[in-house]
């Protein structure tokens, strides 16, 4: 009970930290628009950390959120948003429509498609702290079939023809996601906005080098870098070239 209470403590804190950094990004994002209605799409919405932001600063017409864990899904629908101004979907994004397993970490904000590397430095750091919290040795907690969908299928079904903001945060997945896009669908995004983990914890199988070469072949150009705090991680604005 002790530790599970000295647990929610430290993640109080960095989310307070990491709040304050969300809050640098928002305010960039402040000076590009004006008070006309934007429409995001908030893929890995986590626990809505960001819808939250993104409703309290900005004319909203609609947030796409995605997060395929279940559980935070449940925990996303209880918060008990405007559905004419946030629609909460139970699946993740990927290349193609598919089932894959999502292994449940057990910091929840950590979960990944991918398998971990046990031999990294980070790992090893990060798993040691966690287990002073939980009797449990493995780091993964569960995993979850989920459903994937293509984002540019989505695009056509809600026959959507402006992304102010696409927002991604999906633990070594963002790539993927990115080549999933068609070039007319890249066309339509304004600012691109996600998290690229440095660490090695993670066999993404991709580097920062991959998504930043994509990115500027279709016309985007990356205009913000935030190092995130206690971990190897960068948040990244990408801004298209031809809006």
């Amino acid at each position: 009970m002790i530790n599970k209470f000295f647990l929610n403590i430290l993640n109080f804190l960095i989310n307070l930290i990491d709040y304050f950094n969300k809050k640098k990004i928002i305010n960039y994002f402040k000076s590009n628009f004006s008070s006309s209605k934007i429409n995001i799409f908030d893929i890995g919405a986590h626990k809505g950390e960001t819808i939250d932001l993104f409703l309290d600063n900005f004319n909203i017409n609609k947030i796409y959120a995605f997060e395929p864990n279940f559980e935070l899904f449940n925990y996303l629908r209880k918060k008990n948003y405007s559905e004419k101004k946030v629609i909460i979907y139970n699946m993740g994004i990927g290349q193609k429509d598919e089932l894959k397993k999502l292994n449940i970490m057990k910091d929840s904000s950590s979960s990944t498609f991918h398998s971990l590397n046990e031999n990294s430095k980070y790992f090893k750091k990060k798993n040691k702290i966690l287990s002073l919290f939980s009797k449990k040795k493995s780091y993964i907690r569960n995993i979850q079939e989920v459903k994937l969908a293509n984002l540019s299928k989505l695009i056509l079904e809600n026959k959507i023809n402006q992304i102010d903001i696409l927002k991604i945060d999906t633990e070594g997945y963002e790539y993927y996601i990115l080549q999933g896009l068609n070039e007319n669908d890249f066309k339509k995004i304004k600012y691109i906005y996600f998290e690229h983990h440095y660490d090695l914890m993670i066999n993404k199988g991709y580097k920062y080098s991959d998504i930043n070469k994509f990115l500027m072949k279709n016309n985007f150009n990356r205009k913000y870098k935030l190092k995130m705090n206690f971990r190897k991680s960068f948040e990244y604005i990408y801004e298209n070239t031809k809006k």
